[in-house]
């Protein structure tokens, strides 16, 4: 193997050591290898080449440095009673997790800032810091019904308190609730369970009904049914899946249904479950969940199916802003990034992207690779910070390696097999013309790469994103 020194360039180091590999002169290719020495250096050389990439180059943080600090005001379980009743003229003053549809301004800065100089490190230490807090955003649940339902004994059940108990929600064979009031769990921290007063039976109030309960600030809702599923419920439902909020039904007293039905268990079980979701579907509202349960009895029947599907769903709403907001940001980091990178291939200014050779396909996806942040060394400490293997990354990238690209990507192996090479020997023969075609395929061939570089990142994204739900 023989190392030839590079051309000149306006850089004052070079960071690349030009090796050339092969036998004879005709089979040999430039293939050229980043110097860890001159890394940092070279990387400053290439963006100050090309300002509006947007990248920061100060950002050099160490596995050490990517540590879990909260980016967002801590929210912690209040320190009142564990329940308190409102009149419904203040409710609106309570905090609602309604999701953070944008980001604090300060963690979308950090978070584009990573993204445009390629640091994955940083990236990882901005979504774990958001999510950790996000993880402790208060929920607010609004547990509802027709009068009489039982609600409050329900929230009793699901808090684990009987009736007796000095924080336990009123309840009464007459209407208890007359306010909204709210109820807390250790069994669910950062929640507040509104126990809201019943519908009552005029269906031509319930709009007034809903507007009083203040139905847009509750994250979930609970609709309490017994009995029948009264077409109050139903216009509840068809309300709040308008709304794009969940909710869940739940059939209380089921006790009493089974004393008094001549069915079997099952069936009648079965029978129910049927009659709301037939109930429902003639509205058009979609199947929710549905949980048969008996307050008096909290560890039977759905009960502890209700708890699980309930923390998994907080979980949900507490992660679902959040992700949706750093998703809109590094999409667009990313399209943005793509797009100045197309412009300089249009320029053929490869040398801004720290491409030598441009017809050298290894040697520019080791360079999108290096822009975007994924390259091996960047995939490893991202790897370390995230507790996982640097493989469990590199698995889901096409761009890996050129191997994997030209398998994968029929087009752009056929546009780099031996035959399309000879075609371009003789292309370049040809004035104007041959000049013309041949620049178009290497325009091609970069902006493919590029894409499929962009692709992966966004994928590794993705990962990092899901992978650091707490």
């Amino acid at each position: 193997m023989q190392k030839i020194l590079p051309r000149q360039t306006h850089r004052s180091e070079s960071s690349y050591t030009a090796v050339r590999v092969g036998g004879s002169k005709k089979n040999q290719r430039k293939v050229f290898l980043r110097d860890p020495k001159t890394r940092e250096n070279s990387s400053r050389g290439w963006w100050e080449a090309c300002p509006d990439l947007h990248l920061d180059l100060s950002m050099k943080p160490s596995l050490e440095s990517c540590e879990d600090t909260p980016l967002l005001c801590d929210v912690t379980q209040p320190t009142h009673s564990l329940h308190t009743p409102l009149l419904t003229s203040t409710t609106s003053d309570m905090p609602y997790n309604t999701g953070w549809s944008v980001l604090p301004k300060e963690i979308a800065i950090n978070m584009e800032k990573a993204l445009g100089g390629g640091n994955l490190l940083e990236v990882v230490s901005v979504v774990k810091g958001t999510l950790k807090t996000a993880s402790n955003a208060p929920v607010s649940i609004a547990v509802t019904g027709d009068s009489g339902n039982g609600m409050s004994s329900f929230i009793n059940a699901l808090r684990g308190i009987g009736h007796e108990e000095e924080d336990s929600a009123p309840t009464g064979v007459v209407r208890t609730t007359q306010i909204p009031t709210r109820y807390f769990s250790p069994h669910f921290p950062n929640v507040v369970l509104w126990d809201l007063p019943g519908t009552g039976a005029a269906i031509q109030s319930l709009e007034n009904y809903m507007e009083e309960m203040k139905f847009s600030q509750y994250d979930l809702f609970i609709i309490i049914a017994s009995e029948q599923f009264s077409m109050n419920l139903v216009k509840l439902a068809k309300t709040i899946q308008g709304r794009g909020k969940r909710f869940y039904v739940v059939w209380t007293k089921l006790d009493r249904d089974l004393s008094t039905s001549a069915h079997l268990e099952e069936r009648l079980l079965k029978n129910i479950r049927e009659n709301i979701r037939e109930t429902l579907q003639k509205e058009g509202v979609c199947e929710p969940n549905i949980f048969l349960v008996s307050s008096l009895e909290p560890l039977l029947h759905d009960f502890p199916k209700l708890r699980g599907t309930l923390h998994i769903d907080i979980s949900d709403i507490r992660y679902h802003g959040p992700l949706e907001s750093l998703s809109h940001i590094y999409e667009r980091a990313i399209k943005d990034k793509v797009t100045t990178c197309r412009g300089k291939i249009a320029s053929k200014s490869f040398d801004t992207l720290g491409i030598w050779n441009a017809d050298d396909l290894e040697e520019s996806l080791m360079a999108y690779r290096l822009l975007f942040g994924v390259d091996d060394e960047s995939l490893q400490q991202m790897a370390q910070s995230m507790g996982k293997p640097m493989e469990e990354y590199r698995a889901i990238m096409k761009s890996r390696d050129l191997y994997t690209v030209l398998r994968e990507d029929w087009p752009l192996s056929c546009l780099n097999c031996n035959a399309v090479s000879c075609l371009y020997s003789f292309l370049r023969c040809i004035p104007l013309l041959g000049d013309f075609i041949f620049n178009s395929l290497r325009k091609w061939k970069q902006r493919r790469l590029l894409e499929i570089v962009a692709k992966d990142t966004r994928a590794i994204l993705k990962k990092i994103l899901t992978q650091s739900i707490i």
